[in-house]
């Protein structure tokens, strides 16, 4: 039977392709996004559900998105796209990078403690709706650090470069703390794009080959 994989995260999980003057752009094709680079990587038989929306935090409803704030809050919608996917072997959660703009004003232990959030939802799913399926692992990706940023990013991400600096031992934290495992993106990999937030088709290809080795311990 097919590994089920929920991939829950950001644009950089959609697969955004940077370009200097956003806010419009494509998507990067299937095979070229990190979580099915993962999957093509692993050798097993895996199944994966990509759950990212553009603009996405840990558990920030945002006034500014166009999905209406609250839509782009992980904590609000996590809970309903694991029941609507289970069973699930495995949810990979990579989000915090929004979550530095600074109109939300939160810091990195705040950001941290959002994606602890996230883990105790799937902690305490039991089941879903009307089934008794095991919870999920769960594997909790810090981003990368934001790069050099174009001046359609400089605003909406001031300030955010130190707190994506510190999210990745705050997040391994959490991951030890809540019995998560924990992959650092940014060990691996740059946001390399040209707007500074986003990843290059290069970098998702590596990405998804990091997450790919530690995927391989947990499933196996």
């Amino acid at each position: 039977m097919a590994k089920r994989i929920l991939c829950f995260g950001d644009s950089n999980t959609w697969g955004f392709i940077p370009v200097a003057t956003p806010p419009t752009t494509g998507r990067y094709e299937r095979d070229k996004r990190w979580p099915h680079v993962m999957a093509a990587a692993l050798g097993l038989d895996v199944e994966i559900i990509e759950e990212a929306l553009n603009g996405r935090t840990t558990d920030a409803a945002d006034p500014l998105m166009p999905v209406a704030g609250a839509g782009a809050d992980g904590s609000a919608y996590l809970p309903v796209a694991l029941a609507s996917h289970l069973p699930l072997d495995l949810v990979i959660v990579m989000l915090g990078t929004n979550d530095v703009k600074p109109h939300l004003g939160r810091t990195a232990a705040r950001i941290a403690g959002g994606a602890k959030r996230l883990i105790d939802q799937i902690r305490t799913l039991d089941g879903g709706v009307g089934s008794t399926y095991p919870n999920p692992k769960i594997l909790l990706i810090a981003p990368p650090p934001l790069g050099r940023l174009s001046p359609f990013f400089e605003d909406m991400f001031a300030g955010g470069h130190p707190k994506t600096v510190a999210m990745a031992p705050l997040y391994e934290g959490v991951a030890a703390l809540t019995g998560a495992a924990f992959l650092n993106a940014g060990a691996h990999i740059e946001t390399d794009g040209v707007d500074g937030v986003h990843f290059s088709e290069a970098m998702q290809r590596t990405l998804g080959l990091a997450v790919a080795e530690k995927v391989r311990g947990l499933l196996l």
